[in-house]
C-alpha cells in the first residue's frame, strides 16, 4: 500500500525491506536526486499518529540502516533524506495513506 502510493506520488522505488543484519529499511525512494530511507507506520487513529510513533531507537536504526545502504550503492544520491509514511486504518477497514517527506533527520536518531 505505502509502496504503490509512494510510486503513484512519482517516486521510484529502489528498494522494499532492505535488510542488513538485523536492521531493516521499509522503503527506499528516489526523489531526482535524492534518496529517501522511508519507514512505514500504520496505527489506528488515537491519541499518537503513526509518525509519532517513531522512537529515537528506531530512528536510529534506520539512520545505521541508510547509512550501510549509501556504503554499498556509492553514488546512488547526491542527497538523502528520512521519511515516513504514515498508514491510518479506522475501525471499519477504511486506510487514510500519508507520505511525511523529511520526517527526521539523521542527527536527532
Amino acid at each position: 500500500m505505502a509502496a504503490r502510493h509512494l510510486a503513484d506520488e512519482g517516486y521510484e522505488i529502489l528498494d522494499r525491506n532492505w535488510r542488513v543484519g538485523r536492521l531493516e529499511i521499509d522503503l527506499v525512494i528516489r526523489d531526482g536526486d535524492t534518496v529517501a530511507f522511508v519507514e512505514v507506520k500504520t496505527r489506528r487513529p488515537g491519541v499518537q499518529t503513526p509518525e509519532e510513533a517513531l522512537s529515537r531507537a528506531q530512528r536510529g536504526r534506520i539512520r545505521r540502516a541508510a547509512g550501510a545502504w549509501l556504503g554499498r550503492h556509492p553514488g546512488a544520491a547526491a542527497e538523502a533524506r528520512f521519511d515516513v509514511v504514515a498508514v491510518e486504518v479506522d475501525g471499519r477497514g477504511t486506510s487514510r495513506v500519508r507520505h511525511i517527506p523529511d520526517a527526521f533527520y539523521g542527527e536527532d536518531a
